[in-house]
């Protein structure tokens, strides 16, 4: 203090006309390392116990998730579970005691099981079938019961059944026998919501009578429909669709005369609608420019209710407790991770319980990320989430990264992820293109990369590219793609067809056979499977002739820029084979290839130690190929090297 003192004299004695400036951010700005900014706890969940004085939610702190309480009055967490393996999720707080339910996987195979966790800390798997998944619903009005799916009787269906709070004794409620998804129950159980899907967009939407074991189709038109809720009273239910529209929107069912309602509308999809335990609210999602907007009406006055003013953060999600009197909410932004929060609707007294940025980590060296818009190759406008490094100028240029998103279909979001905060932080500009093919912004949009996987959507990455090039501040000779599960594969189409447009790869899981890949899906996602086909193609057809010319496996050859893998070996979705033999492919070209296999981990990295270990990889991996001169020879021995298995 007493040395900027001195200088301030000094520049008054020179006779300085500028005042001296507290340093900027990108003067001050420390380099993290990844142990630093993987300790942001990541958090999620928010039950309340009966009398309301606790909340469940799932954390990741341990290294792993595991399932926490916190003190609804000074934000205590506890411990409840303490799992060094697979990862534990939180589903609920019972209604009317403090047992607990919540769900366990292994090591990521996505065969999730429900389990029950009583007061005294005993848990007991209360769907123990051998390889069938479970998936809780929600319990029942009375709060005697809750709904869950599960595809034990056939592996390709999820049947629906009723679980009794009382014998722990399921009971079969509807037998699924046609590969329809269910959606939604009324809280009398006398109708079901069951979809069927026609392609990845639309589906039909109908309810089924228990009583008269009939189906009654909602949608009047081809389009995308899903269920949302039923009513209190049991007159009505609602729905989504974008029948008629670019973007979905809410409408109303009336169960005794079959007329139909529109309720809401907005310019972007309405994502989700549920009331509240009593029907006193309404609450409603909305996918606004990648980021959830959120409404919440008093469902007798139809006011919206005043949500908590947030400082530079947007509220993202909300819950209530079962008395309609507490909101717990989590606020958060790009820039920020997300915290919890609870506002109580009688007194307005609001309450942070969680501060989930790890305090070695100066909150504003972490980047606030920009909505932008680019040209594509055909004119079509492409939006992109911009992460510009506080240390890029036009003085100091910097590498950039463009990142896909998963999918086909995904949306990359204005969330926080310490993953991307780590690159930019070590001075890597990233940009996450929203490709056509994209959800978000309009069904059109959407299925513009139907049949059409590794070519117009590869092109707007390009441009993405591009467009990155154009900014003062980024070097545009060292660009980089990478991208996880259809990221992934869009990292490796990129190195593979545009072969001299990007500087590395970084492939996190991605598609590089589709024949194979679509003929192995998960038996659970039968009832998606011909939707699926119809947007990418169907292996067991000529299809197959497009399939093998857009899977990067069998064009390997093409590969000249250096690349680095990333697998987890228990992943259902693409399996390690795929990583194995794309690593394979290319290093006969002699090029710089690197490979990370996970053996606890599944479709994506949840474990602490492992993404640590995953992203410092990355780094490095980038810090050696893409900051260095282009210039520059690649060392011999970066040529070789085993998979590197942990």
């Amino acid at each position: 203090m007493k040395h900027y003192t001195l200088i301030i004299a000094l520049m008054v004695f020179l006779g300085c006309k500028e005042e001296a400036k507290e340093p900027s951010v990108a003067e001050s700005l420390k380099s993290y390392t990844i142990q630093q900014m993987m300790d942001n706890e990541s958090i999620g969940g928010g039950s309340f116990s009966p009398d309301k004085s606790k909340l469940l939610i799932s954390s990741n702190r341990s290294g792993i998730y595991n399932m926490y309480t916190v003190d609804a009055a000074d934000g205590t967490l506890l411990p409840v579970t303490a799992s060094d393996s697979s990862s534990v999720f939180a589903i609920s707080y019972f209604p009317e005691d403090e047992r607990k339910l919540f769900r366990m996987d292994n090591n990521g195979d996505e065969i999730y099981h429900i389990y029950l966790m009583d007061q005294e800390g005993s848990f007991k798997d209360l769907t123990p079938a051998e390889g069938a998944r479970a998936l809780f619903y929600r319990w029942a009005q009375d709060d005697k019961s809750f709904f869950y799916a599960s595809n034990e009787r056939d592996g390709r269906y999820n049947d629906l059944y009723e679980m009794d709070l009382e014998t722990l004794q399921p009971e079969l409620l509807y037998q699924n026998e046609e590969g329809y998804n269910l959606e939604a129950i009324s809280h009398d159980k006398a109708y079901l919501a069951v979809s069927k899907s026609i392609n990845t967009n639309d589906s039909d939407l109908f309810l089924y009578s228990f009583e008269d074991d009939a189906l009654i189709k909602i949608n009047e038109n081809q389009s995308a429909n899903s269920a949302e809720d039923f009513s209190l009273d049991n007159s009505s239910f609602y729905y989504t669709t974008d029948d008629g529209a670019e973007f979905a929107y809410l409408m109303r069912y009336n169960l005794e005369d079959g007329s139909r309602e529109k309720v809401l509308e907005k310019d972007w999809d309405i994502t989700g609608t549920s009331f509240t335990k009593n029907g006193k609210y309404r609450v409603t999602y909305i996918n606004e420019d990648a980021k959830n907007t959120i409404e919440v009406m008093d469902t007798e006055s139809g006011e919206l209710l005043e949500l908590p003013s947030m400082d530079n953060m947007d509220i993202s999600s909300v819950g209530f407790s079962d008395d309609e009197t507490v909101m717990r909410f989590y606020a958060g932004g790009s820039h920020t991770p997300s915290n919890l929060f609870i506002y109580n609707l009688e007194t307005k007294e609001m309450k942070q319980l969680t501060d989930v940025l790890n305090p070695e980590i100066e909150a504003s060296h972490l980047v606030q990320a920009e909505v932008v818009r680019f040209t594509s190759f055909d004119g079509l406008e492409i939006p992109a989430i911009y992460y510009k490094p506080h240390q890029a100028s036009a003085e100091n240029k910097v590498p950039a990264l463009v990142w896909v998103h998963g999918g086909p279909g995904g949306q990359s979001r204005q969330n926080f992820s310490s993953f991307l905060q780590y690159l930019v932080n070590h001075g890597y500009a990233v940009l996450a293109v929203n490709n056509r093919g994209s959800s978000g912004y309009g069904k059109s949009f959407y299925q513009m990369d139907d049949l059409n996987h590794g070519d117009k959507d590869l092109k707007d990455c390009v441009a993405g590219k591009d467009w990155l090039a154009t900014q003062a501040e980024i070097d545009g000779e060292k660009i980089g793609i990478l991208g996880g599960s259809y990221g992934g594969y869009m990292t490796m189409a990129a190195l593979t067809y545009t072969p001299e447009e990007f500087a590395v790869g970084v492939n996190l899981f991605g598609v590089t056979n589709w024949i194979r890949t679509l003929r192995s899906i998960p038996p659970w996602w039968e009832s998606f499977k011909d939707a699926l086909y119809k947007e990418l193609g169907d292996p067991n057809s000529a299809d197959s002739v497009r399939l093998r010319a857009i899977s990067p496996l069998f064009h390997t050859d093409k590969v000249t820029k250096p690349l680095i893998v990333l697998q987890g070996a228990q992943d259902p979705r693409v399996l390690q084979v795929e990583s194995d033999e794309i690593v394979a492919g290319v290093r006969k070209n002699g090029v710089p290839v690197e490979y990370v296999l996970f053996e606890d981990e599944g479709h994506g990295f949840v474990k602490k130690e492992n993404q640590i270990k995953a992203y410092s990889k990355v780094l490095d991996f980038l810090d050696t190929y893409l900051k260095k001169d282009p210039g520059t020879p690649i060392q011999d021995d970066a040529l070789e090297g085993e998979i590197e298995s942990e």
